[in-house]
């Protein structure tokens, strides 16, 4: 079996994408509690990492847990400086009961598309939603369409974490269509998983 360091350089070596230290800021760190167990998410770029305190502890298993469910490297840490950075984050972390887990912890799209005009698709699941640029930047209108068109109801995001993260997919997706000259379609898909506060957001908030 292949150990976490040994599938860490494999990638370096394949070429995989290293952040630097001022890089890499982790959203938040949510910690889960309830059955008995402590559950943490580590939340990046709308990715939703999911670890246990021991997984946490160790930076191999960390580093190679975010490359492989947010596509992205983390620094490589002394030993000293990694375990109080660690230690912060736990310290730091928002603590929500189990019962309150994201709604679909499997949620992710499979690609955002640009039609022009303020017009897009999400796809997901073989399924494709249209949008308007007004309702993917408004949580509650997303969600709201996506459990419609698409039975799925994603996890919700504090409001200025859920702009953060509609900014980012969109300007990924139009960062795709620049660079294959395609007008209708981008190349680029991502897998996004969206992190949660507990309950639905009023629309006022959003």
């Amino acid at each position: 079996m292949v150990t976490d360091t040994e599938f860490i350089l494999e990638s370096i070596r394949q070429g995989c994408v290293i952040l630097a230290e001022d890089e890499f800021l982790i959203d938040r760190l949510v910690k889960y509690v309830g059955n008995g167990r402590i559950r943490w998410h580590v939340e990046f770029r709308g990715h939703r990492v999911e670890f246990t305190t021991g997984q946490l502890k160790k930076q191999p298993t960390f580093r190679r847990k975010m490359l492989e469910q947010a596509g992205v490297l983390p620094p490589q840490r002394a030993g000293a400086d990694y375990r109080r950075w660690a230690l912060d984050l736990r310290k730091n972390a928002i603590e929500l009961p189990w019962r309150d887990r994201p709604v679909d912890a499997g949620f992710a799209i499979d690609r955002l598309t640009s039609h022009g005009n303020d017009r897009w698709t999400v796809e997901y699941q073989g399924k494709a939603i249209k949008f308007t640029t007004t309702k993917l930047r408004r949580q509650t209108s997303f969600r709201k369409r996506m459990l419609l068109k698409a039975k799925v109801l994603p996890p919700q995001l504090d409001p200025a974490a859920y702009r953060k993260w509609m900014d980012w997919l969109i300007q990924n997706a139009t960062q795709a269509d620049l660079q294959t000259g395609a007008a209708l379609m981008t190349e680029k898909s991502w897998l996004d998983d969206l992190p949660e506060l507990a309950g639905w957001q009023s629309e006022g908030t959003n």
